[in-house]
């Protein structure tokens, strides 16, 4: 701690992203990145960017990628707001739509950036328990708020709120902004985008970092009501006016044009999802219904840290959470074929282990 901080940097509890190992040779399944390139198509924009052009800042509105987005959900680009990743994206609507006085709701399992962003906003919340199957219940949702959010499908447990559930959230709290953050919603889920014209207070964030494979160039978008959307270019054009490269703005509206490839890729993830569960369940792992490109599964007769450390010493990296109710789960990443069949292997000879 330094004496040139300000006050309130000493009491922050910062992020924890996933390990980034720097090794080679390893089947590398804790970060949930996708196990298939980014379209061709998005690669050759991007390609085609990278000239005496760059001299010059990019469109502080990124409209060609708002077009795109636009283009692809049926909605208008007023509809839409880009950043640099979707991280970015929800700290602007935690900074711009969650600073009400009255507590933010979201569940006790999920996505563990949501406490760090309201440490860093001053923002009061309430975590909502998941049901014993490790599911959201909307009806505990009925109570006073200043807003709501939850990934869906949620994270790190792969559960999907199917979209009529949302819709009833959305109907008893229709004073407050509704957030969700769909970073995995194209593995199995329904985007409830498809809500936003009939309910002025509902949020969509999504990510090119998973399903269009892109987690390396680091682009996020929120869908929402205009005023929503003027919120948040609010806090942006008061923050960074310029979030987005003109590489990036290239390769994800591309990724966005390029639906078969990305269609393609997803199928692929989710069948590789189906035989990895149907394999582990074999084994004798409980695996939670997963509408995600990961899945989390526990073992009944295995800890979970024994089982990512003799997972690590096979050259298998996996997720473990250290945290109450799930310290027994670990999150596994769906790989190519190749990978799945390494994890598979590693893990049948440590659930033989005495």
């Amino acid at each position: 701690m330094s004496r040139f901080w300000s006050p309130f940097v000493k009491d922050l509890v910062p992020y924890v992203p996933g390990e980034q190992p720097k090794l080679s040779k390893l089947v590398k399944l804790n970060t949930n990145e996708n196990p298939y390139g980014p379209s061709p198509r998005a690669i050759a924009a991007m390609q085609e960017e990278v000239g005496d052009d760059l001299r010059l800042y990019p469109d502080p509105n990124g409209e060609r990628l708002k077009q795109a987005v636009a283009d692809y959900y049926g909605v208008q680009p007023n509809q839409v707001f880009v950043g640099n990743g979707s991280d970015e994206v929800l700290a602007h609507a935690f900074h711009g739509l969650f600073q009400h006085g009255r507590p933010l709701l979201f569940p006790d399992v999920t996505y563990s950036f949501y406490p760090v962003y309201c440490g860093l906003y001053g923002i009061a919340y309430e975590t909502i328990a998941l049901d014993e199957q490790f599911r959201i219940d909307v009806a505990d949702y009925a109570r006073p708020n200043g807003g709501i959010i939850f990934p869906n499908p949620n994270a790190p447990t792969g559960c999907l709120l199917p979209l009529d559930a949302i819709e009833r959230l959305l109907q008893v709290n229709c004073d407050s902004v509704v957030l969700v953050d769909e970073a995995y919603v194209d593995f199995g889920g329904q985007s409830a985008i498809a809500l936003i014209d009939r309910y002025p207070n509902l949020l969509v964030t999504q990510t090119l970092s998973k399903s269009r494979s892109l987690a390396g160039l680091r682009v996020g978008l929120a869908v929402g009501h205009p005023e929503l959307i003027e919120a948040l270019e609010r806090i942006k054009n008061s923050f960074n006016s310029y979030p987005l490269d003109r590489i990036a703005i290239a390769g994800a509206a591309a990724a966005f044009e390029d639906r078969a490839y990305f269609e393609q890729t997803c199928q692929q993830v989710i069948a590789s999802r189906e035989q990895v569960v149907a394999a582990m369940t074999a084994l004798g792992f409980e695996v939670l219904p997963s509408s995600a490109n990961f899945i989390f599964a526990r073992h009944p007769q295995h800890d979970a840290g024994g089982l990512a450390a003799g997972l690590r010493e096979q050259g298998v990296i996996v997720r473990h959470f250290r945290q109450p109710r799930i310290e027994q789960f670990l999150r596994i990443t769906i790989g190519t074929p190749e990978q799945n069949q390494a994890l598979l292997a590693a893990l049948g000879g440590l659930c033989r282990r005495a």
